[in-house]
């Protein structure tokens, strides 16, 4: 079986699981750490050389309070959680925005731990704006080594949980050849059954790049 080299994770529905559990939206947040590690775990099983989670967006920070601190906080959590298991890891995003959790500055260049291994990538306080503007910096480079993100890799397979058909701003360079699979069930809910159906599905896809 094909397995993708990099698959992007965007793990949404902590919300709208929160609502249909009696919660408030923003202590859906916390029950979307535990699937974080499954997720990681079960990539490493299947030699998945890199992922990146969707954490939070630039355009994210204009919810309300309770919830911006509840997600700003759970990116927290979930780093620490990745830092346990045997990673490469880089967090990425905005961190001149006061939105940028202070705990994560010193990851924003990419960190081994437990010997390094799978490269993880959480994009927290990120916009694609953001991302592309640094090329108005560096003249004379090519888009991809001058963006914020030059350091992720083209991503393969990218998984959306919560039934949504849409990349929300999802590194739109790395993205340009990715193939999208969508879970109905909401991230809260993960199950390694949909890890496991959406690399069967992306065997079957005429991966050409366009050639």
């Amino acid at each position: 079986m094909r397995i993708p080299k990099h698959v992007g994770i965007i793990p949404d529905g902590n919300r709208r699981w929160a609502k249909g559990n009696g919660l408030k939206k923003e202590q859906g947040y916390d029950h979307g750490l535990t699937p974080g590690v499954k997720v990681l775990q079960q990539a490493q099983a299947y030699g998945i050389e890199e992922l990146t989670f969707y954490g939070f967006t630039v355009d994210n920070c204009k919810r309300p309070k309770e919830q911006l601190t509840a997600f700003k906080q759970a990116c927290v959590e979930a780093a620490k959680l990745m830092m346990k298991e045997k990673v490469s890891l880089l967090i990425l995003g905005n961190t001149k925005s006061k939105c940028f959790p202070e705990e994560l500055l010193d990851f924003t260049k990419r960190t081994n731990f437990n010997g390094g291994g799978t490269k993880v990538n959480i994009l927290v306080n990120y916009g694609w704006e953001w991302d592309l503007s640094k090329k108005s910096e560096e003249a004379n480079k090519s888009i991809r080594s001058s963006l914020y993100s030059s350091d992720i890799s083209r991503i393969d397979l990218i998984i959306r949980w919560g039934n949504m058909n849409r990349l929300s701003g999802f590194l739109p360079i790395q993205s340009v050849y990715s193939d999208i699979y969508v879970v109905k069930e909401l991230w809260p809910d993960f199950k390694t059954e949909h890890l496991e159906e959406a690399i069967r599905w992306y065997d079957k896809q005429d991966v050409t790049l366009g050639g």
